[in-house]
C-alpha cells in the first residue's frame, strides 16, 4: 500500500512538472488599492489549490484528533469496567452464580 501511495504522489508531481514547463506563462493579477502583481501561472495555481487543501486539511486532523480522543476514553472506561473486580467477601463473589451441586449434568438417554 505504501509502495501505491509513493507511485501516486510520484505521478502526480510528474504531472504538475510538464504542467509547469508547457505553461510557464507571466499572469498580471489586480489586487486591492490599485496593486497588480505580475506572477507565473503554474505558481498561481499552486497558490489557490493551497488555499482551498489547507483548511480543509486542518479541519479533518481537529476531528480525527478529537474522534481519537473520544475512542480512547471509551476504551479506557470499557477496560476499567470489564476487569476483575476484588472483593473481601466470598459470598460478594457467588451471588447469582450456580452452587457446583445444583449444576446440570449430561445424561446419556436410555440411562434413566
Amino acid at each position: 500500500m505504501r509502495f501505491l501511495k509513493s507511485l501516486l504522489w510520484a505521478l502526480v508531481l510528474v504531472a504538475f512538472t510538464i504542467f509547469c514547463v508547457k505553461n510557464w506563462t507571466p499572469v498580471t493579477i489586480s489586487l486591492w488599492g490599485g496593486l497588480v502583481m505580475d506572477t507565473v501561472l503554474p505558481l498561481l495555481l499552486l497558490i489557490s489549490f493551497l488555499i482551498g487543501l489547507v483548511p480543509t486539511l486542518i479541519l479533518y486532523r481537529a476531528s480525527r484528533w478529537s474522534l481519537n480522543r473520544k475512542l480512547e476514553s471509551v476504551q479506557r472506561s470499557l477496560t476499567n469496567a470489564t476487569a476483575p473486580q476484588t472483593s473481601s467477601t466470598p459470598a460478594a463473589e457467588n451471588s447469582g452464580a450456580i452452587p457446583p451441586v445444583a449444576a446440570p449434568i449430561a445424561v446419556p438417554p436410555g440411562v434413566l
